[in-house]
């Protein structure tokens, strides 16, 4: 927001089709952690590890159906299902996978602020599956309220 708030650019959309994509001349590569050494630092932690968007296609970074297996060994908790960057047949997939191996099931707007096609509320986490969701919290939570 702060480079179209400064002119430089008209939208987020456009910087991070440009200026902000991994391929442009700006791009500073990163040291990040595999999916699995996220997913065993958050058990670690106690948390409740869901992967977000993992078919998100347009990022680049693609999950394969067949690495969710050794995720789930990993600790994986649940999918993150309902995005607008997956599409109906993704979703489906995705679905079948989590219910397969016994993952809750997430949705999500991924709203960060306005300047985004993103709308508040776009795909939500069903009541059942978000019970789901606290369920694993509860178990996992080192700190209780």
């Amino acid at each position: 927001d702060a480079l179209v708030n400064k002119g430089v650019i008209s939208t987020r959309d456009e910087a991070f089709q440009g200026m902000l994509n991994n391929n442009s001349e700006f791009y500073v590569s990163h040291v990040a952690p595999t999916p699995a050494q996220a997913i065993a630092m958050i058990r670690k932690a106690g948390g409740v590890a869901v992967i977000a968007h993992p078919f998100a296609s347009h990022r680049g970074q693609i999950l394969k159906a067949s690495d969710f297996q050794e995720l789930v060994t990993a600790g994986l908790n649940g999918i993150e299902v309902d995005h607008r960057d997956q599409n109906p047949e993704e979703r489906a997939m995705l679905r079948s996978i989590a219910t397969e191996l016994d993952l809750v099931i997430t949705g999500s707007s991924d709203y960060h602020g306005s300047g985004k096609l993103n709308a508040l509320a776009e795909f939500q986490t069903s009541p059942a599956q978000w019970e789901k969701l606290e369920s694993l919290a509860d178990k996992r939570r080192v700190v209780r309220a």
